[in-house]
């Protein structure tokens, strides 16, 4: 597996800056804008999952889990892709949310070029588990967010 070309980056959320607060659960969940580039040639769906490793729960918090994404460079269209789970118990995008005081969090923006698609829509944790040896290439950025 490479990682040096597959990117994903947000015009909303600067790579390693704060999460602004519209996008947050109480500041208005606004879905934040998702670039891909650098898709490898043999990508045969793009997956991406916003997943929080700070919340205090033992695997961390999903925010959201998008499937089924074309293996071009684009502009993530969300309405195109299929939500899975994420750990609120709902689909679609859920913003930080950290506890009041519990410090600063970091929000991974997670993209995977994956040589088979997925089937179904397994949650973060199944997906990880379940698709490791289809992975091609991945990437990330961060941000962060605290209350």
């Amino acid at each position: 597996m490479r990682i040096d070309k597959l990117a994903i980056s947000s015009p909303d959320i600067p790579d390693l800056g704060d999460v602004p607060e519209r996008f947050s659960a109480d500041g208005g969940n606004d879905v934040p804008r998702l670039e891909i580039t650098g898709v490898p040639e043999g990508t045969r769906e793009v997956v991406v999952i916003s997943h929080d490793p700070d919340a205090p729960l033992p695997n961390g918090f999903t925010h959201w889990v998008l499937y089924g994404l074309p293996p071009v460079d684009q502009t993530v269209d969300t309405a195109a892709a299929t939500t899975g789970p994420n750990d609120a118990g709902k689909t679609g995008w859920y913003g930080p949310q950290p506890p009041q005081g519990h410090g600063r969090h970091h929000y991974y923006f997670w993209v995977y070029a994956l040589d088979r698609e997925v089937t179904g829509t397994p949650r973060r944790e199944e997906f990880l588990r379940d698709y490791a040896d289809a992975v091609i290439e991945q990437n990330r950025f961060v941000g962060h967010f605290q209350r």
